[in-house]
C-alpha cells in the first residue's frame, strides 16, 4: 500500500491524476491476486481452479505491492522538500493511521466477535493492540491482517528517508543517498541475515529508489545520471520481482501460480516505463475527475479487501457463481472503502490542514519550490502533495 499508502502529487495547479490510475491499478492488481489466486482457504480450494483464464494476469497482481513502493519513492521524495521533521512524521501520521486503526478494529471484530474463520490471524487482546501502533513486528508478532507487511516496509523507508530531511534536501544528497542504498542492495542481495532486510531491504530499495529518481525527473528533468539510477534500479527490480514470484510457486505450484518468469520481466518493464511516462508528463492529459476518487479509495481498498473477502465468500460461494462471488465481494469492498474515505480519512485530514493553515506565516516562508515542467525549460510549478 503506502506508496501502497501514500498521497499523490501534483504538476502546475493540477493533481497527477496519473499517479492515482497508477495508485489504484496497483491496489486492483493486488486484489486480484488475493481474490482469484492466494485465498484458497477463503474459496476452499485453490482459487486458480475457479478463475483459470485470468489465472497469470491475476498472479502477476502479485506485484502491485511493488507498484506501490515505486509510487511511493517518488511521492515521498516531493513530500519531504523543503519540509522539517516534524512536519513529514504528521503527514505520514493522518495519511496512514486513522483507516489503518479502523481496519484493525474491524479485523479483531470479525474473529473476535464473527464466526469468520478464513484467514484467522488468531490474535489476543495485546496483539491487536499491538499492532494499532503498525510496529507489531518490530515486537516479533503476527500481522492482524496479512496486507500489514507492506506497511512495515514503508515505515522503514520513512526511517530512512528521514535522513534526508534531518541534513537537508537536495539533488546532491539525494543521489548520494539513493546510490548508497542501491549499492547496498545490489552486493546483499540474497542475503537473509534478519538486520540486512531490517534496514537495507534488498528487496524493496530497488522500487523506492527507481520512484526517487523518478521524481527527480519531474522536478529537474531527465538528468542522464537519473536514467543511469533508474536503470541500475531496474536491474535489481526484475530480480527481485522474479525471486518473489518464484518464491510464491515453490510454495503453492505452478498450477495454483501459473506465472511465467517472462510475464514478470515485462510487467515490472512495464511499471518503470509507466513511471517514466509519468515523470516525463506524458500522461498529462489523464485529467479524468474520477480518477482523483478512485486514487483516494486505494488504501481503504488495500486495507479491507481482505476481511471482506473472510466474512462474505464463505457465505455467498455455495449460493453464487464463483465470478458472481467474486465481483459482488468487490463492489462490497469498494464501497466500504468509499465510506471510510469519507467519513474517517477525508474529515480527518481537513482538520490538520485546517489547523496547519491558521499557524501558517502569512508572507509564505517556507513554500517549496515546483518541479520541472516537461517541454518548457527553466519553467516551474507549484506543487503540493494531495494527502502529504
Amino acid at each position: 500500500m503506502t506508496g501502497t499508502a501514500t498521497g499523490t502529487t501534483t504538476r502546475g495547479t493540477g493533481r497527477l491524476a496519473e499517479l492515482d490510475l497508477l495508485r489504484f491499478l496497483a491496489a486492483a492488481g493486488v486484489v486480484s491476486f488475493h481474490y482469484l489466486i492466494a485465498f484458497a482457504s477463503v474459496w476452499g480450494e485453490r482459487p486458480a481452479k475457479l478463475f483459470p483464464a485470468t489465472a497469470t494476469p491475476a498472479g502477476l497482481g502479485i506485484l502491485g505491492v511493488e507498484l506501490f513502493f515505486m509510487i511511493s519513492g517518488f511521492v515521498i521524495l516531493m513530500s519531504i522538500w523543503g519540509r522539517g521533521l516534524g512536519a513529514f512524521a504528521l503527514s505520514r501520521l493522518v495519511r496512514l493511521f486513522p483507516a489503518y486503526w479502523i481496519s484493525v478494529g474491524v479485523v479483531a471484530a470479525v474473529y473476535g466477535l464473527g464466526a469468520a474463520t478464513a484467514l484467522d490471524p488468531k490474535l489476543g487482546l495485546r496483539d491487536y493492540l499491538v499492532n494499532l501502533t503498525m510496529f507489531q513486528r518490530a515486537f516479533g508478532l503476527t500481522d492482524a491482517n496479512g496486507v500489514y507487511w507492506s506497511l512495515w516496509a514503508e515505515l522503514r523507508f520513512y526511517l530512512l528517508i528521514s535522513i534526508l530531511v534531518i541534513v537537508g534536501v537536495t539533488f546532491v544528497r539525494c543521489l548520494v543517498f539513493m546510490g548508497v542504498w542501491l549499492l547496498a542492495a545490489g552486493i546483499l542481495t540474497g542475503n537473509e541475515n534478519e538486520w540486512v532486510q531490517l534496514i537495507v531491504m534488498p528487496k524493496y530499495a530497488p522500487y523506492f529508489v527507481g520512484g526517487m529518481a523518478f521524481f527527480l525527473m519531474t522536478k529537474y528533468g531527465p538528468k542522464p545520471v537519473l536514467w543511469c539510477v533508474a536503470g541500475i534500479s531496474g536491474g535489481l527490480a526484475v530480480n527481485a520481482a522474479l525471486a518473489r514470484v518464484e518464491g510464491r510457486i515453490d510454495a503453492v505450484g505452478y498450477a495454483a501460480m501459473p506465472v511465467p518468469g517472462w510475464a514478470v520481466v515485462v510487467t515490472v518493464v512495464i511499471f518503470y516505463v509507466l513511471m517514466a511516462l509519468v515523470a516525463l508528463g506524458a500522461l498529462s492529459r489523464l485529467r479524468w475527475r474520477g480518477l482523483v476518487v478512485l486514487g483516494a479509495l486505494t488504501y481503504p481498498l488495500y486495507l479491507f479487501h481482505s476481511t471482506v473477502a473472510a466474512v462474505l465468500v464463505p457465505v455467498l460461494r455455495d449460493t453464487l457463481p464463483p465470478w458472481l462471488t467474486a465481483t459482488v465481494t468487490v463492489l462490497v469492498t469498494l464501497a466500504l472503502s468509499y465510506l471510510v474515505h469519507r467519513l474517517v480519512e477525508r474529515p480527518v485530514q481537513e482538520f490538520v490542514k485546517a489547523r496547519r493553515r491558521r499557524a501558517a506565516v502569512p508572507d509564505g516562508r517556507g513554500a517549496v519550490p515546483g518541479p520541472w515542467v516537461p517541454g518548457v525549460p527553466g519553467e516551474k510549478a507549484s506543487e503540493k502533495a494531495s494527502v502529504p
